[in-house]
């Protein structure tokens, strides 16, 4: 008896020393220049006074988080204790941000530059571009970003790379397609849409060659506009893009050339790609916005679809449990429908709902571990 005592102490003991990883929910209420804080599945606490947070944006790097305001501020803030540390107001309008070493990049719409900052953003340099900038993105130690009213796309690099605080000096300028509007990045190809060239540019940032790709859907159509890349799912093998002004997810190899279109419910707007890639969550608009549907990447069908009571804003899947956030805002008289539904993703069943949020959007998580919390 005295042995499974002490084997059950030490087991106990080992359990507690044993750090589990966990996720705190950051949701966007757009309404209220606020975000909710869920953990542990509930709402802990909301950040008030976060400036104008339509179509607001968090990243998360080590133990900082950041995020801007449509408005145009910078904001830094603990994870952890929820608190703010420092906010800086680089335009009237920012619709981009990155994080590197020891600087954040800010890409503005209304003053047209790039404000460069140090982690605590502090300024270091704004660099005048004379154009609305999208698509900014870190490459080594190269800063790239597309000029919307210019038509290109401009490198620099930080010619104190290594040393201490960047100094970025131009390096490349590309003459691209019409209005470039959003653009990811995939190792060492940056990839650049367009509002009115019915194709995308392709950057290879290790030889400095750039290339543009006619994209066509079933029956060699011409895609109407290439939608924005956040919207893009890409897996190991396959990409996926949602057509725009069609009932359908287009389906391509990592070439880019055609496979399938995925015949939808309804006009999709969002793709949104599991951690472990066997499966894409799909959004809608119109009267399909309470809708998500399921599909297996594999066999690229439908396997499940949920609709809701709301407008479906945004989802996020779990890095480390079997489960898919899913915003759902309710506007007019469904205001009692604001919540953030939680989908459990092994039985493919709606497991509970979290309410106490205003009017929620974009989901962002922060993983930590339990013993800091």
């Amino acid at each position: 008896m005295k042995t499974l005592i002490s084997v059950l102490l030490l087991s106990s003991v080992l359990f507690a020393a044993t750090p589990n990883a966990s996720e705190k929910l950051f949701v966007v209420e757009r309404e209220s220049e606020s975000i909710a804080i869920i953990n542990r599945g509930l709402v802990k606490s909301h950040m008030e006074k976060m400036h104008n947070m339509n179509h607001g944006i968090i990243k998360f790097d080590g133990e900082d988080g950041y995020l801007i305001s449509r408005d145009g501020y910078v904001v830094r803030f603990d994870p952890m204790t929820e608190k703010v540390l420092n906010e800086y107001k680089t335009s009237k309008s920012a619709i981009g941000f990155v994080i590197g070493k020891n600087y954040v990049a800010v890409a503005n719409y209304d003053d047209k530059s790039v404000d460069i900052l140090t982690r605590d953003l502090k300024p270091i340099d704004k660099i005048v571009t004379g154009s609305k900038n999208v698509g900014i993105k870190i490459y080594k130690d190269m800063l790239i970003f597309a000029q919307m009213d210019s038509d290109k796309v401009s490198v620099l690099k930080n010619e104190n790379a290594g040393k201490g605080l960047p100094k970025f000096k131009p390096y490349k300028e590309f003459n691209v397609g019409k209005m470039p509007f959003d653009a990811m990045i995939k190792d060492h190809t940056y990839i650049v849409g367009f509002f009115l060239s019915k194709s995308f540019g392709v950057i290879d940032l290790d030889t400095m060659k750039y290339s543009e790709i006619k994209v066509t859907a079933k029956d060699n159509k011409p895609v109407l506009k290439v939608p924005h890349f956040g919207f893009w799912s890409l897996s190991d093998d396959k990409t996926f893009i949602p057509a725009v002004g069609d009932n359908a997810v287009m389906v391509y190899d990592k070439e880019f050339n055609f496979i399938k279109n995925i015949e939808m419910q309804g006009l999709p707007v969002f793709t949104s790609l599991s951690p472990d890639k066997k499966y894409l969550a799909v959004t809608f608009s119109g009267k399909d916005f309470p809708t998500i549907q399921i599909v297996d990447t594999k066999t690229l069908k439908i396997l499940k679809t949920f609709t809701f009571k709301g407008k479906v804003l945004h989802l996020r899947w779990s890095n480390i449990d079997e489960y898919l956030y899913v915003s759902v805002n309710g506007q007019g008289n469904k205001r009692d429908q604001n919540k953030v539904n939680v989908i459990n993703t092994k039985e493919w069943y709606l497991e509970r709902e979290i309410f106490n949020i205003k009017h929620p959007s974009g989901i962002f998580i922060y993983q930590t571990d339990d013993k800091k919390q």
